[in-house]
């Protein structure tokens, strides 16, 4: 079985793959997934193999104890990947949007493929119809925006994600659910369609921790799927097992 970790600063993603088949998923407080996960080991009882997607700061003990549950592969910009990195900073790229475009390319490895991960950040990654990685765009998500609007204002309320009931606010309540949702459906619609002008055959994905909030507000054809981060770490972790035996023929 695979283990696949999406390790943030606050919250873990966690998933359990029978080869392509997602077995159990759970999202917890990172500083105790190391007593959840001695759980689920307890309970299927059979040798797991350990991939891991951290933007979170996991000290080298914690690391060293995930090392002795099972053999681990920890996500990192000297990791072979199925495509081309054509970033012009490919070490300040996110761990995390690397193993996203590694799982689109693995899924779709002919079309040109539009990731967005709709998190604490909105984050655009393009890969061509060769597999090179551009690279994309990132910009505030949801809440960002509505802390900010907080944050940076006198009198301004802080709101939580709400679908406008107009597009003319009638009320400074209505009016910043107006302007944020509104404001970041246009957005992802106008950066699918620009892209679709100058790249066609695209396959776009959107995923992240708002994708479902936003995916059926969208004029635009795509593919939601909110755990598609873990799935991409667990074609990933096949992918590296496949190349590592290609390396060690005779």
């Amino acid at each position: 079985m695979i283990l696949a970790l999406d390790i943030g600063n606050s919250r873990t993603k966690l998933a359990l793959f029978e080869k392509d088949t997602l077995i159990q998923h759970l999202i917890l407080d990172t500083e105790k997934i190391k007593k959840e996960i001695e759980n689920i080991l307890k309970k299927i009882n059979s040798p797991v193999e350990i991939i891991v997607s951290s933007v979170g700061k996991w000290n080298s003990q914690n690391l060293k104890w995930l090392h002795n549950l099972g053999k681990t592969i920890i996500i990192s910009p000297q990791t072979t990947m199925p495509f081309k990195n054509l970033y012009e900073t490919p070490l300040s790229l996110g761990i995390d949007r690397m193993a996203l475009v590694a799982g689109a390319v693995l899924k779709y490895p002919l079309n040109n493929k539009l990731i967005i991960d709709a998190g604490t950040c909105i984050t655009f990654d393009f890969v061509n119809k060769k597999n090179e990685y551009l690279g994309g765009s990132i910009s505030p998500g949801i809440q960002l925006r509505y802390k900010s609007l907080n944050d940076y204002t006198d009198r301004l309320p802080l709101l939580t994600s709400k679908y406008p009931n107009t597009l003319i606010g009638n009320s400074t309540t209505e009016a910043i659910h107006s302007g944020i949702i509104n404001g970041i459906l246009y957005e992802l619609d106008g950066f699918i369609n620009k892209y679709l002008d100058t790249y066609p055959n695209l396959t776009v994905i959107l995923t992240g921790g708002d994708t479902d909030f936003l995916a059926k507000r969208l004029k635009s054809t795509i593919f939601a799927n909110s755990n598609f981060l873990l799935e991409s770490l667990n074609s990933l972790h096949q992918y590296l097992i496949i190349e590592n035996d290609k390396k060690n023929l005779p």
